[in-house]
């Protein structure tokens, strides 16, 4: 069986209220830190590459320790897990605060607090993706993760640097303060969830499986087994790995051409990035009439749409309005993939393995978000910026006819036909 919750329409309704307020304190945080952590590195060093290094560790955990979170997302009790997570996130942040007040500051620490960081990210990400569907009735999974992913994309691409930016102009102090701040808060609202968030015996006994838990790696292998066995799941997890780099080179790149190539001041350049987040807004919007007028199958497909339009386009058209459109493309793409991918995975993946297969999926996406970026400079130096974004462009397009040849409408509504069977019969 699942993991049984209240299903009053109260319950519910707070349940999900908890989850979008989480999603929006923390990722107001996170955006605030990854503005403040690189500009306390400048403040230290004149090093680029040193500096670079700050917002290498924020992204390294989900390429290093994600399977391993997933295993532990799946052993222990997920609101625990997210709220311990939120804790530790906030100790960092008094930390770097006490240092800075203390003029204690240096570089070893900022790198040791980013890492904290972003492996508390990945801990605390996996395990509310992994309660999720415990916490909110089935019927309005989609709903609510159209909520999370416009939450997250307004609050950590759009709201949260832009409010960690003017913070920093009255000083780190506040700024780091104010994360500490809305960590805090996220602990909080995590604590008004209702309902169990553990993987029971039952579930485990129903799934012919004994829930004592064996090795770290025979779990980690069977997350991953479970991903790579299923076509539909494997073929969007290879998809989004190849456009996540994408997006990590276009983030990587776009500094230097905005500011060589499109003459742009540091808040043009910031208006230039918003366009991604305010795309990703109406995408979580617009999701549920998208999915009704187009299906769910193409709404997935715009995300390579989108990404390929936001490659091309400053490879050929270097205009400010040009950019900006095709980041606004696509930053919808993203949300309208982001949401349904989520959802479809909530429905399809046993909720036992929901913390292992999150974390192989975010593994092969999010793991390349380094990958992306390291590469990105390394095409620019030898074939420079447009050169660079012209190939990333064909690194976009190559997934395009897999998905069409095996993210199928049949393929996707035989998924969701088996999972509501499974759920009938397990509930």
């Amino acid at each position: 069986m699942t993991v049984q919750t209240g299903r009053a329409s109260g319950t519910a309704r707070r349940n999900e209220a908890a989850l979008v307020g989480f999603t929006v304190a923390t990722n107001l945080a996170d955006g605030v830190a990854k503005i403040v952590l690189p500009l306390l590195a400048v403040g230290l060093t004149d090093s680029p590459g040193l500096v670079a290094g700050v917002g290498l560790t924020l992204t390294l955990p989900w390429l290093l320790a994600s399977l391993h979170v997933g295993v532990f997302v799946d052993r222990n009790d997920r609101r625990r897990l997210a709220a311990a997570a939120n804790l530790i996130r906030l100790v960092v942040a008094l930390g770097l605060l006490a240092a800075v007040a203390g003029d204690a500051l240096s570089l070893p620490l900022l790198y040791l607090a980013g890492a904290a960081i972003g492996l508390a990210e990945v801990v605390a990400d996996s395990a509310v993706g992994a309660l999720v569907p415990a916490a909110v009735p089935r019927e309005r999974l989609g709903r609510v993760n159209a909520w999370i992913a416009g939450a997250e994309t307004v609050a950590n691409e759009f709201a949260g640097p832009a409010i960690g930016g003017l913070l920093v102009g009255f000083g780190a102090a506040l700024a780091l303060g104010s994360s500490a701040a809305a960590f805090a808060l996220g602990a909080v609202l995590l604590a008004l969830l209702a309902g169990r968030f553990r993987v029971s015996d039952a579930e485990g006994r129903d799934s012919g499986r004994d829930r004592r838990p064996g090795s770290v790696r025979a779990e980690m292998i069977e997350g991953l087994a479970f991903l790579w066995r299923h076509r539909l799941l494997r073929t969007m997890s290879l998809t989004i790995s190849a456009l996540v780099a994408c997006w990590s080179a276009w983030l990587a790149l776009l500094p230097s051409y905005a500011v060589r190539l499109l003459d742009l001041d540091a808040a043009g350049y910031g208006l230039l990035l918003s366009s991604i987040g305010l795309g990703g807004l109406l995408g979580a919007v617009l999701v549920t009439a998208v999915n009704r007028l187009l299906g769910v199958r193409w709404a997935l497909f715009t995300d390579l749409v989108g990404t390929v339009v936001m490659m091309i386009v400053p490879a050929v058209f270097p205009d400010v309005w040009a950019v900006g459109a095709a980041a606004f493309v696509g930053g919808m793409g993203g949300t309208l993939w982001t949401v349904n991918s989520r959802t479809l995975a909530q429905m399809v993946v046993p909720h036992r393995l929901l913390g292992r297969y999150g974390s192989a999926a975010r593994l092969l996406s999010w793991g390349m978000l380094p990958i992306g970026a390291g590469l990105a400079g390394l095409l620019a130096e030898i074939v420079g910026l447009t050169g660079a974004f012209a190939i990333f462009a064909v690194v976009a397009a190559l997934p395009v006819v897999p998905f069409l040849m095996t993210v199928t409408h049949g393929d996707i509504e035989l998924a969701q036909r088996r999972s509501e069977l499974d759920h009938e019969i397990l509930g």
